[in-house]
């Protein structure tokens, strides 16, 4: 069968084809087709980037105006390369990335009517995401009505957190009543690689307790107890938790309350701030992008080394913590574009960390 995997952003889109069976999945072996994304949808100039069977990725300029019209230019891209799709009722489910599932969904979903009302509910919890997670849902329904329509929530794993993990020290009231609690993102990111760790050992994730690090423009980290995820790094909103591209992580309610009164900020100018402005950005002044900062560290930079600095010791406050909160893990596993593709960050990382026994090359 053949899959396609949506994440529709504000202006955005990017798309995978994967075919599949239930025994290619078991054995690891499923089979990418295609790849690519859409950016700057409702321009005059939106971008196109495509590649089939992990060929260079070609890129085009076209107008593309609204999600609709991306999802059909990318049916476009997979049909015009050879053997991809030569008919899109080939297409018998598409997989849709959804941020926010509330404390409702414990699991993906099949996009129902009733679904789909319970997802626009949550629309307040996340308003920057699942209104355009939606409209990938609505345009691939028009064009693929064949096709089994699959919601999969970045907070459904970690609906297993216990109440003294998720809960805050707020007034009660603000629970019940408003939904304030950690959520965590990133969870199909942490469900996976626990899950892939597992399989490369041959057994299943109820024999570990794993520590797990998403390390990219957005960060989080994930304890994992016997498949269970009890505890994470993110919040509310991602903003909580470890330093990021643009976001700060941990930081204390009182300095912004302070900022809005000395700075006079509104809540626009704090949600900038916040959001785009801080981080490994603000720290450096230089970038958001781990390379870049190297590249910066290495030329003497030093708030690129700075920023770098904090990042690291962040993560490794972080690992400390849900190793004490698990007593103890039996593995530590990277993901994500710095978590993968960063090799001294892992050894900056992982050095300061022999005191829980780390026995694995960060380099390997």
């Amino acid at each position: 069968m053949k899959i396609l995997v949506l994440n529709c952003g504000s202006s955005s889109l990017k798309f995978q084809l994967i075919e599949t069976t239930p025994e290619l999945i078991a054995s690891n072996l499923d089979r990418m087709l295609a790849r690519g994304s859409i950016e700057k949808i409702g321009s005059q100039d939106s971008i196109v980037s495509f590649s089939a069977r992990g060929e260079a990725p070609s890129k085009s300029i076209r107008p593309i105006l609204s999600h609709k019209d991306a999802i059909q230019t990318a049916f476009e891209c997979m049909s015009a390369a050879d053997g991809i799709v030569s008919d899109l009722k080939e297409i018998e489910g598409v997989g849709h990335r959804v941020v926010h599932g509330g404390e409702y969904f414990k699991q993906s979903a099949i996009m129902d009517d009733d679904v789909v009302r319970r997802i626009e509910g949550l629309i307040d919890l996340a308003p920057l995401h699942n209104p355009h997670n939606l409209k990938g849902y609505y345009a691939s329904k028009a064009l693929l009505p064949h096709a089994t329509q699959v919601a999969v929530f970045d907070t459904s794993f970690h609906q297993t957190l216990p109440p003294q993990a998720y809960l805050y020290g707020l007034p009660y009231l603000y629970y019940t009543r408003d939904k304030i609690r950690r959520y965590g993102f990133h969870g199909t990111s942490h469900r996976y690689v626990s899950y892939r760790f597992a399989q490369i050992h041959n057994t299943t994730r109820d024999a570990y307790k794993l520590i797990t690090c998403h390390l990219g423009n957005g960060c989080s980290l994930c304890a994992i107890d016997r498949g269970r995820s009890v505890d994470t790094s993110m919040g509310f909103t991602p903003l909580e938790g470890l330093l990021m591209g643009t976001r700060p992580g941990d930081l204390d309610a009182g300095a912004v309350l302070y900022l809005v009164g000395r700075a006079e900020m509104g809540m626009h100018e704090v949600d900038v701030v916040l959001n785009k402005n801080s981080g490994m950005y603000g720290i450096s002044g230089v970038s958001n992008d781990m390379r870049e900062l190297q590249g910066e560290a290495e030329k003497g930079n030093s708030r690129a080394r700075l920023a770098i600095d904090v990042f690291c010791y962040r993560v490794v406050k972080y690992i400390g913590a849900y190793f004490a909160a698990m007593n103890g893990a039996d593995a530590l596993i990277f993901a994500g574009g710095i978590g993968e593709n960063a090799p001294a960050i892992r050894a900056q990382i992982c050095g300061s960390l022999s005191a829980l026994g780390n026995r694995t090359s960060p380099t390997g």
